[in-house]
């Protein structure tokens, strides 16, 4: 048996998560689209032969986690003998490995070393327009998956490395942007070679016996740091259920044996006639950015980790939809079991967890005709918000929310040459809420002014009617929602809203929650009470409520 040598283990292991980042930057550079460049709505990884995550760049948690799964439903697809050096896949289908849902679109890459495949580069990013019948191919009152736009069953991009151009012209005519959507899959194809070439050098440098070991030992190395945090739990069944804003009742059960942990999800509301629906690949998501969340180290994220970890769903339900069912609006129920895992954790299973916090994507899509180029532009933003304290901390403002990891904010001077619209105003949201000895982050409000008739508003959040949720005491947060100020001085309220006229003057106005407070406001310390009333964070009226304050 040969014996490899840990620290070139350790050498090989760590440069698998640098290529996973070059790929990471290269699409950050080269891509057309401001929610990929700017935004970084995108994920890179690699696995191994088999479609093993191996490793995980940065980018978006949800994301990284499809990779692996889009990989393996290719082998399964084609079988390992019909896949060959100089190929590139393409997949947005759920139903056929696409994870997520249809703007989101996952190239990967086989890569082999003398004449051996031996790992597969990958990666994902939200297109801005894949067709369907609405404009950023997202619309909340979608009933099956053939109305929210062109469909990628997993299917062969390049042969040679060269593209095939009757499936290139099939995706590209069914996009109302097709040139953005050319230059970021371009930039996809210039991550996967770029992340290929790299592995390639890897396998030369250090042989591919000794790379193949590196990839092994570092997925059980993930599988002890896994272990390793679940087994400080204490054994026992857990069950939680929360009420949704749309009144629906989601269930959990959790089981810790030892090391081991198991999610049972079969108690769920059956599969809607609404985009809201979740793969069953995607509530493994979920399930898995909540297992990352107790090992506390994302740098180990690979396969491995998620070996003592059963999830089961059933058919038919919102955790496991079934063709054809509508998957555009996937996100929002992703973030609300992702939510009730961690709420089940924090309240019943763990001291060091914080409290609720805005949990949503709150995705804001607008478009219409550019008023300076007369060209159809499209907003695809999720947006940020307030996140919940904790045992000896307030929480954090204005962050995404957990299914975002790595992405950031579009600048206000990049929305108003891009999208053509005025960003009015940028700020902390200013409502009392989320009081506690630790009080909760602060969310955002974000004024769009419209610029041009005719254009329209589609959104997609929830926690908008059912706060985030306080711990030991805390006060739950405050509410999700876009106001509609017309030109009139009118207002209306929107939270699940498909193609809402706006017009000229118009200002869509995005409100994100503040997040929930920890313990009992009465604790809270004089200085930061007197620190929060200088900083805007609570008026003094709701201090002198909630805190005691004189």
């Amino acid at each position: 048996m040969i014996k490899h040598d840990p620290i070139t283990l350790e050498i090989i292991q760590n440069s698998l998560r640098a290529i996973s980042d070059e790929m990471f930057f290269t699409i950050g550079k080269t891509a057309m689209s401001p929610i990929i460049y700017e935004v970084l709505d995108m994920g890179t990884a690699i696995t191994d032969a088999k479609g093993e995550l191996a490793s995980a760049g940065s980018g978006i948690p949800a994301f990284v986690g499809a990779l692996d799964k889009t990989v393996k439903a290719i082998i399964k697809k084609y079988g390992i003998e019909q896949i060959s050096d100089g190929d590139i896949f393409a997949s947005n289908d759920p139903y056929y490995g696409g994870v997520t849902h249809l703007n989101d679109t996952a190239l990967v890459k086989p890569i082999f070393f003398e004449q051996k495949l031996i790992a597969w580069t990958a990666n994902i990013a939200h297109w801005n327009d894949v067709g369907g019948k609405s404009p950023g191919s997202m619309s909340v009152d979608a009933h099956e998956i053939f109305q929210e736009g062109i469909r990628i069953p997993a299917v062969r991009l390049f042969v040679d490395d060269q593209p095939v151009s009757g499936v290139m012209d099939m995706i590209l005519t069914n996009s109302r942007m097709a040139d953005f959507l050319r230059g970021d899959l371009w930039a996809q194809v210039s991550a996967l070679r770029v992340g290929g070439k790299r592995i390639v050098e890897l396998a030369k440098k250090y042989g591919v016996t000794t790379y193949l070991t590196a990839v092994s030992e570092y997925l059980d190395f993930g599988e002890k740091m896994a272990r390793k945090a679940i087994s400080k739990l204490p054994d026992g069944d857990y069950h939680i259920q929360d009420k949704q804003d749309d009144g629906s009742i989601l269930n959990v059960s959790m089981k810790i044996s030892g090391s081991n942990l198991t999610i049972d999800l079969t108690q769920a509301p059956e599969q809607s006639m609404s985009p809201i629906n979740l793969s069953r690949d995607g509530t493994l998501l979920a399930c898995q950015m909540a297992l990352m969340g107790l090992i506390k180290d994302k740098s180990v994220a690979n396969g491995g980790c998620f070996r003592p970890m059963n999830v089961t769903t059933k058919a038919g339900t919102i955790y496991d939809v079934q063709e054809p069912g509508a998957v555009g609006i996937y996100f929002e129920t992703m973030i609300r079991l992702n939510d009730l895992l961690w709420r089940c954790l924090a309240e019943q299973i763990a001291d060091d967890m914080p409290a609720g916090s805005f949990s949503s994507i709150c995705a804001t899509i607008m478009g219409g005709i550019h008023p300076d180029t007369g060209r159809h532009y499209s907003i695809i933003e999720p947006e940020i918000g307030g996140w919940g304290a904790g045992p000896g901390f307030d929480g954090t403002n204005a962050m995404f929310c957990a299914l975002h990891g790595d992405t950031f904010n579009c600048p206000a001077e990049v929305a108003e040459t891009r999208y053509g619209v005025t960003v009015g105003q940028f700020s902390l949201n200013d409502e009392d809420g989320g009081a506690g000895e630790f009080r909760g982050g602060k969310g955002i409000t974000l004024d769009y002014i419209i610029r041009n008739d005719n254009s329209f508003l589609t959104c997609a959040y929830t926690r908008a009617e059912v706060p985030p949720w306080g711990l030991h005491g805390g006060e739950a947060g405050t509410f999700n929602r876009i106001e509609v100020i017309r030109s009139d001085g009118s207002t209306e309220r929107h939270t699940m809203s498909s193609e809402v006229v706006v017009n000229t003057g118009d200002i869509v106005r995005v409100i994100t929650a503040n997040g929930a407070g920890y313990g009992n406001p009465k604790k809270r310390a004089k200085q930061a009470i007197l620190d929060d009333i200088k900083n805007g964070y609570v008026s003094v009226d709701y201090a002198k409520k909630v805190y005691g304050y004189e």
